[in-house]
């Protein structure tokens, strides 16, 4: 029996790694010391999805380690001896970073180069998936020329019209602290894969979501925007007008690539990894979906501030995924995405009244 070991393991897409591989007969191990919670306070605790996973999988352990910990981390891996690693453990805010820069860039950065290296010391051999960021591209994409919309804006140049592609700038822009803290644990991730040998990559992901996500208004867009349509609690948009642009991609669709790159793994690759144009939404979007579903009109006011270094219009361009892995493909379509994070939302909120 394989054994995959996966960090941040109680997190939305750890959490939809874990049960993908748990449900192939792969023996699975977490770690996940809940630092959400510590990031996000109540709303972010992630606990209850730990004891589900816990529940639900005898194929599944779970463990309290902190990556910051490298000798922790050390003794772990080479105990466990895990034939793939899956890091998708970080401070996952580009807002929070600002106020607490020295937690982020020891998660995100260091944090992944402890795993990169207890990884080595156990072996050159294993696959290492990397959950990074469309923000290590900073603000770059808002330099491009941009049309504005009745709902959204949109990229005017018919180059972009698929969206951002891997070889896009990373460099001379405004990343927020996160932005920069990903950006060092991106490359790095690359380094091992081209200086050891190693089979490693980055997958640079634009809005990841699904049903498993503790979504709060620092992380988790549409996690968020729809438990305020459900609980009636004010959204705030924050500039733009509401019609920032994102592409949304499932957390299963992400669990099914990464099973391909591990089926037919490369060295120090690159993958920008979203919904691309079909599962791309704004705001304002997004709120006329959520109610033709849910029956209730959002409660919102605007801001005119714009998050320092946001997207205005981002899409991923997944040509190159596809090209490398032509038997994956999008799966989850937008509509069947909110039903889903509605559904989940409803049920975690009557589970709290009981």
């Amino acid at each position: 029996m394989k054994k995959l070991l996966v960090t941040g393991s109680a997190g939305l897409i750890g959490s939809e790694v874990v049960s993908h591989f748990a449900h192939r007969g792969w023996k699975v191990v977490g770690i996940d010391n809940n630092m959400r919670a510590d990031f996000f306070g109540e709303g972010g605790d992630t606990q209850w999805n730990a004891k589900r996973l816990v529940t639900k999988y005898k194929n599944y352990q779970h463990f309290n380690i902190d990556i910051r910990n490298r000798g922790d981390l050390e003794q772990f891996i080479g105990d466990q001896r895990p034939d793939a690693i899956v890091h998708t453990a970080a401070q996952p805010s580009h807002d929070l970073a600002a106020s607490r820069p020295y937690d982020d860039f020891d998660v995100n950065a260091v944090g992944t180069m402890n795993l990169l290296e207890a990884t080595r010391k156990y072996s050159t051999q294993i696959p290492f998936v990397h959950m990074s960021t469309n923000k290590v591209y900073g603000d770059a994409p808002n330099n491009l020329s941009l049309v504005e919309h009745e709902t959204r804006w949109d990229y005017g140049d018919k180059e972009y019209f698929n969206g951002i592609k891997e070889n896009f700038t990373i460099d001379q822009s405004k990343h927020s602290i996160f932005g920069a803290s990903k950006v060092a644990a991106d490359v790095m991730v690359q380094e091992y894969g081209r200086y050891f040998d190693m089979p490693t990559c980055c997958l640079r992901g634009g809005c990841l979501t699904g049903p498993n996500h503790s979504g709060v208004e620092l992380h988790g867009f549409l996690s968020y925007l729809i438990k305020c349509n459900i609980i009636g609690k004010q959204y705030t948009i924050f500039g733009y007008k509401g019609k920032q642009v994102r592409d949304n991609i499932h957390s299963h669709d992400v669990s099914t690539f990464i099973e391909c790159f591990l089926e037919n793994p490369k060295k120090g690759e690159v993958y920008n990894l979203g919904g691309g144009r079909e599962n791309s939404v704004s705001i304002l979007e997004a709120f006329a979906l959520i109610e033709s579903i849910s029956g209730k009109a959002m409660n919102y006011v605007y801001s005119s501030q714009n998050r320092s270094g946001d997207h205005i219009c981002y899409i991923s361009d997944l040509s190159k995924m596809k090209s490398h892995y032509p038997a994956w493909s999008i799966t989850k379509d937008l509509k069947t995405t909110f039903q889903e994070i509605y559904d989940s939302w409803q049920e975690r909120l009557k589970q709290r009244v009981r």
